[in-house]
C-alpha cells in the first residue's frame, strides 16, 4: 500500500508526504538550524512534528504553515507544543512572509521538509521575500540540492541555480537516505542552508530582467546564446561584455547573467542588429 500509516496518519500522495523518523538525522538538522529562544522561526509543512517538536522545545513561540487540515488540527492539540504554536492552515505558495516578519519585528528563519512537487516554485516564492528572511534550512530531493549548489558547466546548473545563487549563499548541510522516512521515498534527500545576502555580490537593477534572461536561455539550453538570446543581444553586444556568443546557457556564470540583465535594463527599447 502506498499510503503507509504513520502515527495514525496516512501519508497523502497528493501532498507528497513522507514523514521523517530517523532520530540521528532529526538531531543533525536541528543542530544545523540552531534555533535560539526568541527568534522568529517558521516551519513549512510540519507534518507529524518530527522537526516541530525539537525546534519548538527551544523556542518561546513557533509559526507553522500546513496545508493538510488533519495535520494542522493535530498540532493545535499537541500537549506541549500547542500553546507555543501559531498555525496557518494554508498553502505556503500563497503565504506572505514579509507580513509575518513585520508582525514578529525581526527577519524570519524558515525551515521544512519540502515535498518534491512544490519545492522549486516554493523557493522562487521565498526568493521574493529575501528581505524579510534571515536564513532557510530545507530538506529537499538530493537532485534539487545538487541544482542549487551547481557551478557553470555542469548538467545540474540551471535557472534555479542562477536565481538561488543571486539571492543567497547556498550551503549543503547533510545527505539523508530514503530509510529515514515513512514511507521511504524512491530518491535520496539532502538538507541545504540558504542565507539571503544583505547585498547581492552581483546586484542587478531589475531582477525581472535576470528572471527573463535565465528563463529564455535555459528554455533552449542546447542552443548557443547567439540562438537562444539573439533576439535580446546582438553578437557585438555579447562580445562587448566579454561573453562568447557560441557558448550555451550552462556555461555562463551567475556574475555574467547579472551583467546581461543590467545591460538589457540600460538598453531597453533599442533595436538589436545581429
Amino acid at each position: 500500500m502506498n499510503n503507509r500509516v504513520h502515527q495514525g496518519h496516512y501519508a497523502r500522495k497528493r501532498f507528497g508526504q513522507n514523514f521523517l523518523n530517523d532520530q540521528y538525522i532529526i538531531d543533525s538538522i536541528v543542530a544545523a538550524i540552531h534555533p535560539q529562544r526568541s527568534e522568529a522561526l517558521v516551519e513549512i509543512g510540519p507534518g507529524l512534528g518530527a522537526l516541530t517538536e525539537p525546534v519548538g522545545e527551544r523556542l518561546d513561540a513557533l509559526t507553522v504553515v500546513e496545508l493538510d487540515r488533519d495535520l494542522a488540527a493535530r498540532l493545535q492539540t499537541h500537549p506541549f507544543l500547542g500553546p507555543k504554536l501559531t498555525i496557518f492552515q494554508q498553502d505556503a505558495m500563497t503565504f506572505d512572509f514579509a507580513n509575518l516578519a513585520q508582525e514578529r519585528g525581526q527577519p524570519l528563519r524558515v525551515f521544512g521538509n519540502l515535498p518534491y512537487n512544490i519545492s522549486t516554485p516554493l523557493m522562487f516564492h521565498l526568493f521574493s521575500y529575501t528581505g524579510s528572511i534571515k536564513d532557510m534550512h530545507f530538506m529537499l530531493q538530493k537532485e534539487v540540492v545538487n541544482r542549487l549548489v551547481a557551478g557553470p558547466g555542469s548538467k545540474a546548473y540551471g535557472r534555479l541555480t542562477v536565481m538561488a545563487q543571486y539571492y543567497c549563499q547556498v550551503i549543503p548541510v547533510l545527505e539523508v537516505p530514503p530509510e529515514s522516512f515513512t514511507p521511504p521515498p524512491k530518491v535520496d534527500s539532502a538538507v541545504v542552508r540558504l542565507v539571503p545576502y544583505a547585498k547581492p555580490p552581483h546586484p542587478v537593477s531589475d531582477v525581472r530582467m535576470l528572471s527573463r534572461i535565465t528563463t529564455e536561455a535555459f528554455g533552449k539550453r542546447r542552443k548557443t546564446l547567439r540562438n537562444s538570446l539573439g533576439h535580446l543581444f546582438s553578437a557585438d553586444a555579447l562580445d562587448e561584455m566579454g561573453i562568447d556568443p557560441t557558448l550555451r546557457a550552462e556555461n555562463i556564470s551567475v556574475a555574467q547573467y547579472c551583467q546581461l540583465a543590467n545591460w538589457l535594463s540600460s538598453h531597453q527599447g533599442e533595436p538589436q542588429e545581429n
